[in-house]
């Protein structure tokens, strides 16, 4: 018998909820690669024999093998930036006077109109770059920066364009109900209508998305135009999902909970029975410490709640412009440990396992498990807990994307 490959010397962090170790670790193991999926994994001493001659075997030299990162909520493709922005809130300005004042999501659209797909495209293939250099081997990409029917197009293309040209994996969310086109500011239901009835028939119409997502929020969409988008998402048979509760508690979540969104976003505002929903509909929990971060918020996110009535906590980057401007996976990994109270295997099981879920992919990645695509990264680490520890050293060795390795 031979395999395409075989890791050996190696500990491995199945994340799979089915081993009770921590992490769902298994020590002194090895693991085998078959057709781009995992085709054993366990013990090193009950690896079965096999052609030692005709299979190629890498030594993990003592590291650990996690499943690729997976960062579920970003805002990778734009153009330009925000850093006066930066200043203003530094000078005391917050963020939702500088929306009301036109800065915000708003300065990004202008730029990203202005912008051509080429200039998009190199801009994201560099971000794309960073996440993956830090083991990320499946991303979600929002628009959002278009908010005019031919720019969310240019943006969703520009994102699935580099989904074909990378080795991660690029998943789209239309993003058109991000705020309030200057056009449209004292009408926003029109504004409601055009997302729905010429948006959303183009962005299916040529396949740019995966999944539809509102900004549910008192400087963005009222519930009832949120549920009419979300409605109308779920209707042509798309995921759904939305940013909620970042600066109030409107009810979005327990919306769009039992409309069945795969996650809701943010959620620092969340109250019990928000929580209690998600946890009834299987709704994930998104965090996004990036976000609280440089924000500086000081609501935190009810993660005690979210043990209780155990419902999946993601970790995400939010990268973009405004909120989020840190294109690091990683860096998430320990800010969702030390400002959000995270433990270490919480925060890379949100960046994993439940990162997956939320996307609607972990059918197929997001655990090692026998059987799973071969998405996986050899780590320079002694403990998985070093993900979350430490920041800035280089301590992804290797990946292995759908069971060919791609980057040493």
């Amino acid at each position: 018998m031979s395999w395409d490959q075989v890791w050996i010397d190696i500990n491995i962090a199945t994340m799979s909820p089915n081993i009770s170790e921590p992490y769902g670790a298994i020590t002194d193991a090895a693991l085998a690669v078959q057709d781009g999926k995992i085709a054993w994994v366990g013990k090193r001493s009950e690896l079965p024999e096999f052609d030692v001659f005709a299979t190629p075997i890498y030594k993990g030299k003592g590291g650990w093998i996690t499943p690729g990162l997976i960062d579920a909520h970003t805002h990778l493709v734009f153009a330009g930036n925000r850093a006066n922005e930066f200043e203003l809130r530094l000078q005391g300005a917050s963020y939702e006077e500088i929306a009301r004042s036109g800065g915000g999501i708003i300065s990004t659209v202008n730029a990203c109109r202005e912008a051509d797909e080429a200039e998009l495209f190199e801009l994201g293939r560099q971000r794309l770059n960073a996440l993956a250099k830090e083991g990320v081997t499946t991303v979600e990409i929002k628009s959002g920066y278009g908010l005019d029917i031919e720019t969310e197009l240019k943006i969703l293309r520009v994102a699935r364009e580099l989904g074909k040209h990378h080795h991660v994996d690029v998943k789209t969310t239309f993003l058109g109900a991000h705020a309030i086109p200057p056009e449209y500011q004292h009408d926003s239901d029109a504004y409601v209508d055009l997302v729905i009835n010429e948006m959303l028939p183009k962005v299916i119409e040529e396949n740019l998305a995966d999944a539809v997502d509102v900004f549910c929020e008192n400087i963005a969409f009222n519930l009832e135009q949120t549920e009419r988008v979300l409605s109308a998402a779920k209707a042509s048979g798309l995921q759904i999902k939305l940013h909620a509760e970042q600066l109030s508690n409107m009810g979005g979540s327990a919306m769009a909970a039992k409309l069945g969104a795969k996650s809701v976003d943010h959620i620092e505002y969340l109250d019990e029975e928000g929580v209690k929903a998600l946890s009834d509909s299987g709704t994930c929990a998104t965090l996004l410490p990036g976000a609280f971060y440089f924000l500086r918020e000081t609501q935190h996110p009810p993660i005690d709640l979210l043990r209780k009535y155990k419902v999946p906590m993601v970790v995400a980057s939010d990268y973009n412009p405004g909120s989020s401007p840190l294109c690091s996976s990683l860096l998430m990994l320990n800010m969702a440990c030390t400002l959000l109270r995270l433990t270490p295997e919480e925060a890379l099981a949100g960046m994993t396992r439940n990162a997956a879920k939320a996307l609607g992919i972990d059918n197929h990645v997001g655990v090692i498990e026998v059987g799973m695509t071969a998405d996986f990264c050899m780590w320079n680490i002694s403990t998985p807990a070093e993900l979350a520890y430490t920041y800035g050293v280089a301590s992804c060795v290797d990946v292995v994307k759908n069971g060919h390795l791609v980057h040493q």
